[in-house]
């Protein structure tokens, strides 16, 4: 994932549900240019946050051996606009998960405020696509630690969820380098 429109998670229960923040700011190019004159988050954006916090939640739940995409944004509706200064608190639960795939439904709240509401359908990939990795573990690792998966997750017991050992091994590798 080049862009990230997440900022942090404050919430990650393994396989279930998911909290994260994303605070717009008047500085990201895109709202500017957008709607010239009206300053807003593009409904889109909000889209893709809400799918990179569910995504990362569906690929945490298979310690991240199994390559997650967006595969179809079922229903969106949106109640309001996001503008520079609001924070956007993304919430996730996966409602269906098997071999193909899963179906995610999200809100995304301003305060008390109801924002937006989705349903999306991901799939899961090959290994590689069109021969190339589509992303180096050990970065990845270092991603997902900056997101606070691994400072806050917890599984439905309550056990704090660890990072993949195979991904911990990438890491050590790197940094033996």
């Amino acid at each position: 994932m080049r862009w990230f429109w997440i900022d942090r998670y404050t919430e990650f229960i393994h396989g279930k549900s998911a909290t994260a923040i994303k605070n717009v700011s008047f500085s990201e190019p895109h709202l500017v240019d957008y709607v010239p004159g009206f300053p807003m988050m593009p409904n889109s954006l909000i889209v893709e946050g809400l799918a990179q916090t569910g995504g990362l939640l569906l690929g945490e739940y298979s310690q991240f051996k199994e390559r997650v995409i967006l595969a179809k944004l079922a229903k969106s509706e949106f109640h309001r606009p996001a503008f520079p200064g609001d924070s956007l608190i993304y919430r996730v639960e996966l409602d269906r998960i098997d071999k193909d795939g899963a179906v995610m439904t999200g809100t995304s709240h301003v305060g008390d405020d109801l924002q937006a509401e989705v349903e999306i359908f991901f799939v899961h990939l090959a290994e590689e696509v069109a021969g190339e990795a589509l992303f180096f573990p050990a970065d990845f690792l270092r991603l997902l630690r900056n997101l606070a998966i691994y400072d806050i997750g917890i599984d439905i017991d309550g056990n704090r969820v660890e990072p993949p050992p195979h991904m911990v091994d990438a890491e050590k590798n790197l940094s033996a380098k």
